[in-house]
This record gives structure tokens, C-alpha cells and sequence, in this order.
């Protein structure tokens, strides 16, 4: 027992503590990355966790099988070194610990790690972990040893840790957990900051909701608006509590005129609880579709969370014309977008015919799909409202550019990509298979289903699959959701030979080399985020 406690001995364990730590730290920087994806939201990624298709425990078993093999190994082949052959065999962890590190990062996440001070605070909560673990786990295994006196687990005694990738999503878990005792009652703090921020300015508020075309309706609102007024509005699309409280607390609200916020929801009372925060001048509904049917559980339970924003509508809701009907029963003043008539749709851009105040005037728009005009009535009709004029409407709306990942028209070479990445739902997938339609040459879709439409998720990616029958050529992406797109398409009369499905978007874009031709359109349709 002297020995175990011994000055030797400590150093010992110290050394193998940090030794550890600094190996392993660094193994757990995507896994963030992907809490980080997930709103650190821990059963979202634990749901992550357990798909198949990530492989994730397969890699994390096999990362231990060669640890557990190799430092034995080693230790043994320095068994002639006393208590110092379990030292040795650490050597094993750098070894293959770098390899893993350096593989991992061979496969970069599509949403990149923003180290934010949040991400940045986590990650520190989880070395400190990982340490304390790793010290008392070395101090463990000396005592046992110690003990037991036994030669084969004297050399072998490190060797348990090689089990330590089995821990790697549970630690994430707990570290995630940890963090939350500081992160909530901040995060709180920091949204009731920007709730008394803005309750104490007389910015003009609208909100945003709806199932799709939330931010491409806001950012046409926020361009359109602002060739008359100052206006703020959520960037990208920050659509919850914190992303509304950064857009109220990261300006100064005299500046502007006019605030646009986006508001997102997965549950009912989320946008309830956006709504007091930010309570709306002047609301819009964009439409109504079976998204986030995952979270919400019913298209009754959608259209309740939506008409949320409708019981703090302080003026006047523009909804869209095709749902409507759906929120009569509401007493807040509503007027229907249906401005828009004589919708004319090509590879060029989308005229129509915009009526507003009596008045009509014909728009030409570079922004593609007949939902572009739809959108663009819904920003029209809350900018009139404002006191903006049809003329002025007018000039703005055309001079509107393509918005990123939606619909976005990229020019490379003769080949023609529609970047549609950001849309992921039923609607949007149909209006940009229309677009698609309206290119010469051969039509070719990258896309890996839909998701979050709960139990209709088959029966939706199964009716996807169904309307791409008649391209040139589709390339599936994945496993999550491929297999009831592949089995619409063949059943809707698809070719098989027409069909291929590939791991990854980096293995679609080195099938397109060798299949695109000059002429050819390309539609990436929803790019998934790296949780699905």
C-alpha cells in the first residue's frame, strides 16, 4: 500500500491523467459539433446516436477493440519492464487515438462547429470531465493493483481504459447536462434582457410563422421594406427565444423603423412564448403543411401552434390564401394574400399580375416557382400595410435576388444548379420539382428525402418518389429515408437503371462527374443536416 501511495506513483497517475485527457479530448470535438447542430439538445442527439446509419457505436466499439488489443499487446512485449510495461503500453492510445482524429476529420460536418462561447464552455465542462474520470479511473486501477498484487494485471492495468470510447456519447450527454445548470437560467436572463429591450421602444414589430417559407418570406419582407424604411430583421434562420433575443440585444433598436422576426416551432406554446417576447404588430402565416408532424404529432396540433401568433396580432394577419380557411375561428383581423393572379413560371424567373389598394401592377421577378410569387404576395401585402406604395412595392420586389439554399440558381460552366438545400418539406419539394421541369436539357435530383413529417414520413417519401418519375436521373443520399423514395419511384413507373443511391453528398457530387452533361439542370433538393 506504500507504494501505491508513493510521490512515484502519483506522478504516475497525473502523467496518465493528462496523457488521456489531451488523447481523448479531441475525439470529441465532432460529437459537439453535432450537439452543437442539435440546439444542444440532448435527446435529439441521443436520437442521432442511435441510427443506424451513422455507425457511430460500430466505430466507437471498433476504436476499442484496437486500444484494448494493441496496449495489451504492447504491455506484454514489455513485460520484462516490471510495472512500467503498463506505462508502455499507453503508447498504443497515441497511436491510434491520432489516427482516429485524423480520419474523423478527413469527413467534415456540413454545418461547420461555430465556436461560440457556449460551444466553447461546453467543451471545457467535458475535458474537465474526461480528466477527473481519467485520474481517479488511473488511481483505481493502481489501488486494485496494489491489492491484488497480481504480475499479469500489473503489466496489464491500463489497459481498461481502452473501454473509455464506450463512454464518449454518454460523456457528451452528461457534459451537455452539466453545462445546462449555468446555460438556462442565462439564457433566460439574456431573453428577458431583450423582451424589456424592445417593450421600451416603438419599433414596428412583424412576425413570421408558418410550416415553410418562413425566412425566404422575411428576408423579401426585410428587402422590400427596406427601400423605405430602417429595418432589422432575425438573421439566417434564427427563428427561437435566443435567436430573437441576439437580433433585439445585439443592435440598437433606435436605429431602425421596422423589426421582422421569424418565429420557428416544434411544440405548442413556442411561438406563444415568441410572442411574448417580441408581441406583433402585424403577423403572417405562410402556409400550413405536415412539417415537424414528428414533434407536434397531428396537423390539428400545427395549425393551433401556428394560430398562436394570431391571439398577440396587435393590427392585422396576412395568412396565405390556400390556409386561410383554417384560422377563421380567430377573432384577430386577418386578410387573405390573394394579390397575386396570372402566374407565369419559366427557367428565367416568375411575372404576375400584383393587385393591391385597387390598383394592379404586372412584377417580374428573377426568384424562381410560382411559390416565389406567393411569397412575395404575403411580403407585399404586409408592406402596402405599412404604407408602402404599389410602385414602390413594385421597383423593390424586382429587384429581389436569389435567396441562399432556396431555390438558388447557380451558374457553373452550361450547367445549371438549383441549390435547394435548406427546403425540407412537402410543398417546397413539389414547387421546386416544377421549377426543375420548366429547364431544357436533362433534369437530374440529388436529394435524401424528407424529414420530420412523423408518422406520415413514409407515405410522404414514398409520394416524393413518385414525382420524380420522368427525370434523367436521380441520385438518393443516405440510408434515413431512400428506401421508401426508391420504392415510389419504381412503383410510380420510374427506370432503375435511372436510379442510384449513394452514401454521402460527397460520393452524389463524384457520380455527377461523370454523368453531367453541358445543358444539364441539377436539383439539390434538401440537404440534410448532419443529426438526420
Amino acid at each position: 500500500m506504500g507504494i501505491f501511495i508513493s510521490v512515484p506513483k502519483t506522478i504516475e497517475c497525473i502523467v496518465c491523467a493528462v496523457l488521456f485527457t489531451a488523447l481523448f479530448a479531441p475525439c470529441f470535438y465532432k460529437l459537439l459539433g453535432i450537439l452543437q447542430s442539435c440546439g444542444y439538445n440532448g435527446k435529439k442527439f441521443f436520437q442521432w446516436s442511435r441510427k443506424k446509419n451513422n455507425l457511430i457505436f460500430t466505430r466507437h466499439s471498433l476504436l476499442t477493440l484496437l486500444l484494448l488489443m494493441s496496449s495489451a499487446g504492447v504491455s506484454f512485449c514489455f513485460a520484462f519492464a516490471g510495472q512500467w510495461a503498463a506505462v508502455v503500453g499507453c503508447g498504443a492510445y497515441v497511436i491510434f487515438l491520432i489516427v482516429y482524429v485524423w480520419a474523423d476529420n478527413k469527413v467534415a460536418l456540413k454545418t461547420p462547429v461555430t465556436a461560440t462561447p457556449r460551444f466553447k464552455r461546453l467543451y471545457g465542462i467535458l475535458i474537465f470531465l474526461i480528466a477527473v474520470i481519467a485520474y481517479f479511473a488511473v488511481v483505481l486501477l493502481n489501488f486494485a493493483d496494489a491489492v491484488w498484487g497480481n504480475r499479469f494485471f500489473n503489466i496489464l492495468r491500463y489497459v481498461p481504459l481502452s473501454l473509455f470510447p464506450l463512454l464518449m456519447i454518454p460523456l457528451t450527454l452528461l457534459a451537455n447536462l452539466v453545462s445546462k445548470i449555468y446555460e438556462v437560467p442565462r439564457n433566460r436572463k439574456y431573453v428577458k434582457s431583450a423582451k424589456e429591450k424592445l417593450k421600451n421602444n416603438p419599433l414596428k414589430v412583424v412576425g413570421i410563422t408558418g410550416s415553410y417559407g418562413k425566412t425566404s418570406t422575411k428576408q423579401i419582407l426585410s428587402s422590400i421594406l427596406s427601400k423605405k424604411f430602417r429595418v432589422l430583421s432575425t438573421p439566417r434562420s434564427h427563428n427561437t427565444p435566443l435567436g430573437l433575443a441576439l437580433a433585439i440585444n445585439n443592435n440598437d433598436l433606435n436605429d431602425f423603423d421596422i423589426f421582422v422576426a421569424e418565429m420557428g416551432a416544434r411544440h405548442l406554446g413556442d411561438i406563444e412564448e415568441l410572442c411574448q417576447i417580441c408581441p406583433p404588430d402585424y403577423s403572417v402565416i405562410t402556409g400550413i403543411c405536415p412539417q415537424h408532424l414528428e414533434s407536434f404529432g397531428s396537423i390539428e396540433n400545427v395549425i393551433k401552434a401556428k394560430s398562436e401568433i394570431l391571439n398577440y396580432t396587435k393590427e392585422e394577419a396576412v395568412i396565405a390564401s390556400d390556409c386561410f380557411a383554417l384560422f377563421s375561428a380567430s377573432p384577430c383581423k386577418k386578410l387573405s394574400a390573394d394579390c397575386v393572379t396570372d402566374i407565369v413560371c419559366n427557367c428565367d424567373g416568375t411575372s404576375f399580375n400584383l393587385n393591391l389598394g385597387g390598383e394592379s401592377v404586372r412584377i417580374t421577378t428573377k426568384l424562381l416557382g410560382k411559390h416565389s410569387a406567393e411569397n412575395i404576395a404575403l411580403a407585399a401585402a404586409v408592406a402596402f400595410k405599412l404604407g408602402m406604395t404599389l410602385p414602390e412595392i413594385k421597383q423593390a420586389a424586382e429587384e429581389l435576388d436569389y435567396i441562399g439554399h432556396r431555390l438558388q440558381l447557380i451558374k457553373s460552366g452550361d450547367i445549371n444548379i438549383l441549390d435547394d438545400g435548406y427546403n425540407s418539406n412537402v410543398k417546397g419539394a413539389s414547387a421546386a420539382l416544377e421549377v426543375l421541369k420548366s429547364f431544357k436539357g436533362r433534369k437530374i435530383v440529388v436529394t435524401p428525402g424528407l424529414v420530420e413529417l412523423g408518422v406520415l414520413e413514409e407515405e410522404e417519401n414514398r409520394a416524393l418518389g413518385e414525382k420524380l418519375v420522368g427525370l434523367d436521373f436521380v441520385i438518393l443520399v443516405g440510408d434515413t429515408l431512400v428506401a421508401p423514395v426508391k420504392e415510389g419511384y419504381i412503383s410510380g413507373g420510374g427506370e432503375a437503371q435511372k436510379i442510384k443511391t449513394v452514401p454521402n453528398l460527397g460520393a452524389a457530387q463524384n457520380e455527377l462527374k461523370g454523368v453531367l452533361s453541358p445543358g444539364d439542370t441539377v436539383l439539390f433538393l434538401n440537404d440534410l443536416p448532419d443529426f438526420y
